[in-house]
């Protein structure tokens, strides 16, 4: 990559473009590029990389008011700079240079941001300290200038949307629908987000997030692109859906990154605060890598191979994860803050077992085998027949795989409602979704033997998230019906129309009395399932639930 510039950082070796020269051209960077540097032109500081990026960080609030590459300004849409959440006011603004590194620090109220360029870069790194909810800061976006990257992707607005809910769901002509909030990723799956067009990629490289919430299953706004420019986000703290409480401290850096038009080469990522060049710069709430520690595993037994792990660490402080080797379990976290965490195992997106782990700074806490008892992972109890599987996901389901970059109503969608025939794609046929106003009351038709018949069995009904209390009540037979479950901690924003089935997994069981079943075996049983709830709205956003599996128990 011309001009790159290779650095270790935690486990990682990032090299960021700098983009400067012919493609593919391998150039030393001096220690100051030419034209490195930066002025004062009497209401920003202006930051020259040296490279083919100058930037201007206002000298009275802190915001990005123009970020020029090639000579074309890239910032700004509506009139908006790009900066902390909706922009943070008047602030103390500084800046220094040390050696090849410029570093503007930005300071308000206990909130402390920073701006750094290095000398033959093409790129900005970002540090926010938010200390405590006295400061709203839950984001950085990147406003991008009107025309720059057109795009129409599925985790984007669109051109003339239509509003369908709220002010921030589209629908197009077609009947597709769009909004910012369908990310269609996990916080894990993504490193960076952005656009490419004529030979220029623009990206938001994510930093580790180790000071977020909601873990490695997250999704949240990534971009959005809309008839007056677009934007680019790393997101700090999000509510919408939120599984955990606000951690606060020190987050980055994560990067506004230029390219030569493709995406950010793989190696390009943060992934950890110990960036070797910026443990001198003072930056408050940094911890170089002699700070912090290691969390290893040998490996992890008792897992499903079929399913992807996840091993997890969490505490009020931080989050940290990372996968498992498929072949045998093994896992390593590094740069891990010193403190005791609870270490999670996840099979897909179900936590399977837990643990307590203390890390210490510059030392490796090193694990023996995970064991994970049988009786953890619910798909090793026998079942007479089972929708989907125990994975934490609505993976399989009807409608799953839209539903991450898509509104209920999307035209794309297939039909909610329809009843299911055990042994008939019955997981495929079931929907991942089901709403009060929509399709509660779905029908499951399944036959037992006399033996079958004859038995109590337990009923289980697994769901993942749900809105407005939304909860599984079951009658068999029109005979026998369960009581009202008591609703389970969930999160009380939208979740179901905004692309994402992540909330606090919960299993419902019934104990169903042999007296409701029917004897005879060439006879179908009927299972009807009811959303239950005194709240919500109505259509998509009466309460609901997103359904994990449903199994009856042999």
């Amino acid at each position: 990559m011309p001009g790159a510039t290779n650095r270790p950082v935690g486990r990682r070796t990032v090299v960021l473009a700098a983009t400067a020269g012919a493609a593919g051209a391998a150039l030393a960077r001096p220690a100051h590029a030419a034209g490195f540097g930066y002025t004062d032109d009497g209401s920003n500081y202006v930051v020259d990389t040296g490279a083919q990026l100058v930037f201007k960080v206002s000298k009275s609030t802190g915001d990005l008011t123009s970020l020029v590459h090639r000579g074309t300004e890239y910032q700004g849409y509506g009139g908006q700079n790009s900066h902390i959440e909706s922009g943070l006011g008047a602030s103390t603004v500084s800046i220094r240079q040390s050696g090849p590194t410029i570093l503007v620090s930005v300071t308000h109220g206990t909130l402390k941001h920073y701006y750094a360029a290095r000398s033959g870069e093409n790129n900005v790194y970002l540090w926010t300290n938010k200390a405590d909810a006295s400061v709203s800061a839950t984001r950085y976006i990147v406003r991008v200038k009107k025309g720059a990257f057109l795009n129409d992707e599925p985790d984007s607005y669109t051109y003339a949307p239509t509003a369908i809910e709220a002010s921030d769901v589209f629908r197009k002509s077609d009947g597709q629908t769009r909004s910012k909030h369908y990310s269609r990723r996990r916080v894990m799956d993504y490193d960076h987000i952005g656009w490419s067009a004529g030979g220029v990629g623009l990206w938001m490289v994510r930093s580790n997030h180790e000071k977020a919430s909601g873990g490695p299953f997250y999704r949240s706004l990534l971009r959005h692109q809309s008839a007056d420019g677009g934007g680019l986000y790393e997101i700090l703290y999000y509510p919408q859906n939120q599984t955990e409480a606000q951690r606060f401290g020190l987050q980055g850096p994560y990067v506004i990154a230029f390219t030569d038009g493709g995406a950010p080469s793989s190696a390009l990522f943060p992934g950890t605060l110990t960036t070797p060049w910026a443990d001198s710069l003072g930056i408050a709430g940094y911890v170089p890598a002699s700070g912090r520690g290691k969390v290893s595993g040998v490996g992890i037994s008792g897992r499903n191979t079929a399913y992807p792990y996840t091993v997890g660490l969490a505490n009020a402080a931080a989050q940290y994860w990372g996968s498992a080797r498929a072949s045998d379990g093994f896992f390593s976290l590094s740069g891990v803050l010193p403190g005791t965490y609870t270490l999670t195992v996840f099979k897909s997106e179900l936590a399977v077992y837990s643990t307590s782990v203390s890390v210490s700074a510059g030392g490796t806490t090193t694990l023996n085998t995970i064991a994970i008892p049988s009786s953890n992972d619910p798909s090793n109890a026998g079942a007479i027949w089972r929708i989907g599987d125990w994975n934490g996901t609505p993976a399989g389901f009807k409608n799953a795989d839209l539903m991450t970059y898509a509104h209920p109503s999307d035209a794309r969608a297939a039909s909610w409602t329809g009843n299911v025939v055990v042994g008939s794609g019955e997981t495929a046929a079931f929907p991942c979704y089901l709403w009060k106003d929509v399709n509660s009351g779905i029908l499951v038709y399944f036959r037992l033997t006399a033996a079958q018949a004859a038995a109590a069995h337990t009923l289980r009904i697994g769901v993942t998230t749900a809105y407005a209390n939304g909860r599984p009540q079951v009658t068999v037979n029109d005979t026998w019906t369960s009581a009202i479950p008591a609703p389970p901690t969930q999160p009380d924003t939208r979740s179901l129309t905004n692309g994402s089935y992540r909330g606090n997994n919960h299993t419902f069981t019934y104990s169903v009395p042999a007296s409701a079943w029917k004897t005879d075996a060439g006879q179908y049983n009927v299972l009807r399932i009811d959303v239950v709830s005194g709240s919500g709205a109505s259509g998509f956003l009466s309460a609901g639930t997103a359904i994990d599996t449903i199994d009856l128990l042999a």
